[in-house]
């Protein structure tokens, strides 16, 4: 064999090694504190960042939507989103509360509005439950319920269905919706909102065509990328959601993501809600 071919082998095994391999990097270092700032910086000029290429969306139209302010202990700021439950329960992402590496002192959480820095009803705690289960490694069992002051229903804010039973939602097409940036160019521009992404679930065999088995294992829903649309960096807690209006169910919790190719193809994985419903249901 050739020098050229053996170093083209290497390179070709060397790829398909780092697709299999979970994201190791801490959440907070990784992205959410980049998006955070990013997200900063854009708002403070009438512009931000979101889901990956994702479409706008009006206000209200996706009422149980958090997003999260993170303030670490460090003293620095990190971004995610959350599902409200009830009027004082939300949950989200293990990972945005401690990642391994990095924890939050508190959350504000934000509900009823366009801009994560600016608006809204703003509350703030320090009362998260991360899943006993959970290991920062390999994203298992990556879910948190937080405990928030008692906000009122209106028609910006309103709670959201946890689903019970053993549907997988597999082939089902569903809306991502979150505060994150839509692109890893950090000169694309978008017009500020929040954004939403309809994206397709896949089987967790074809998930694992990407991503280590150890990772999509039964707690964990993946989706494909929809047209380069998908979710990305500061995504992370923020809902997947399938039906509309009343019957609007939460099935997946954002989890894990290709951090460095949002919206380039790669699988989004989520916490699967129904695997985990009977523990959220016993703290709401």
């Amino acid at each position: 064999m050739s020098t050229m071919k053996s170093f083209l082998l290497l390179v070709v095994c060397a790829a398909a090694h780092a697709a299999l391999q979970p994201p190791l990097e801490p959440y907070h270092e990784a992205e959410g504190i980049p998006a955070m700032r990013h997200i900063q910086q854009y708002e403070q000029a009438h512009r931000d960042s979101r889901i990956a290429l994702g479409i706008q969306v009006p206000k209200g139209t996706h009422p149980y939507l958090g997003g999260l302010m993170i303030h670490l202990l460090d003293g620095r700021m990190s971004m995610c989103g959350a599902s409200m439950l009830s009027n004082t329960k939300a949950v989200t992402a293990a990972h945005c509360w401690w990642d391994g590496q990095h924890q939050a002192r508190h959350f504000t959480v934000v509900y009823g509005s366009d801009r994560l820095t600016t608006g809204g009803t703003r509350l703030m705690t320090n009362q998260v439950e991360m899943h006993a289960g959970f290991n920062p490694l390999i994203y298992s069992s990556d879910i948190a319920i937080i405990t928030h002051p008692r906000v009122e229903y209106n028609d910006y804010i309103n709670r959201i269905l946890v689903p019970t039973g053993s549907n997988t939602f597999e082939n089902v097409w569903a809306v991502a919706v979150g505060y994150g940036r839509t692109s890893n160019n950090p000169s694309v521009e978008q017009l500020m909102d929040k954004r939403q992404v309809m994206l397709q679930v896949i089987s967790n065999l074809s998930c694992r065509n990407v991503w280590a088995a150890a990772l999509v294992n039964n707690g964990v829903l993946c989706t494909a990328s929809a047209g380069g649309m998908s979710v990305c960096g500061g995504d992370s807690g923020g809902p997947l959601v399938t039906g509309s209006g009343t019957s609007r169910t939460l099935i997946g919790i954002t989890s894990f993501g290709a951090e460095a190719a949002c919206g380039l193809g790669f699988p989004a994985g989520f916490t699967r809600v129904t695997f985990f419903s009977a523990w959220i249901n016993a703290r709401i």
